[in-house]
């Protein structure tokens, strides 16, 4: 086993999605080649690789058991792959690859009770992976989109109130914010931005955290059983 280490040096970090850019000084490195994990589906063979426990490398198999998992409680911004492959702690930070070697994730987090693996594990996909590290390495930081709200997903017992049956629903305005200036208010149910359909609360964080603060975003929303849009310029988070 290679046992040799490197300095490294931060070129970025985003605690918001658990990602970082280090760079090392070293020549000759296989560079492994990025899947589009957009294109994944449930029942996907996937391999873990890593160092679990500090035994040395690994390589665990599985299959995709759920995608654009959210409301885990691990990071700000989730959308994970879901995995029985064993990930166990030391595989984080490691790839999780297709059966042709690809990247299609970053090895994150395990559920479990009692610290080993349960057959619940999550990734980061490759292709937040590859947003995000692009970004950091340009800017060193990443800018998100922001617009002031407190917001839930639509519970069983509000869908009688609204005639939309998806949508994230506004909790809270902050006074002063980007939502509060375009008349944004307690109780809007967001069903629409820039023409993409919202279904919940994490799609809303999603697409607003993946927007360019000073950007103008079209917003259409339900109140008292009416459509209406208006237009909010993001600031930044």
């Amino acid at each position: 086993n290679e046992t040799k280490e490197y300095k490294a040096k931060i070129i970025g970090l985003d605690p918001k999605t658990d990602l970082a850019v280090i760079k090392i000084d070293a020549k000759d490195l296989q560079a492994a080649k990025f899947g589009n994990s957009n294109n994944l589906q449930e029942g996907d063979m996937v391999f873990a690789i890593g160092n679990p426990f500090g035994v040395g490398g690994s390589v665990t198999q599985g299959i995709v058991s759920a995608l654009n998992k959210s409301g885990i409680g691990l990071n700000q911004y989730e959308n994970f792959i879901q995995t029985d492959a064993s990930i166990n702690p030391g595989n984080s930070g490691g790839a999780l690859v297709d059966s042709r070697g690809a990247l299609i994730g970053i090895n994150s987090a395990i559920l479990s009770r009692s610290g080993g693996n349960n057959g619940i594990g999550f990734a980061i996909p490759s292709k937040m992976v590859k947003d995000i590290a692009t970004t950091l390495i340009k800017d060193g930081k990443i800018d998100r989109g922001y617009i002031g709200v407190a917001i839930s997903d639509l519970t069983n017992d509000l869908k009688d109130i609204y005639d939309s049956e998806n949508g994230a629903l506004i909790l809270n305005v902050e006074s002063n914010s980007p939502a509060n200036k375009a008349g944004i208010k307690r109780g809007d149910l967001i069903i629409e931005i820039d023409n993409k359909a919202i279904k919940d609360a994490n799609d809303l964080k999603n697409i607003v955290g993946n927007k360019t603060p000073g950007k103008t975003i079209e917003v259409k929303f339900e109140r008292n059983s009416k459509i209406k849009s208006t237009q909010i310029i993001l600031a930044n988070m």
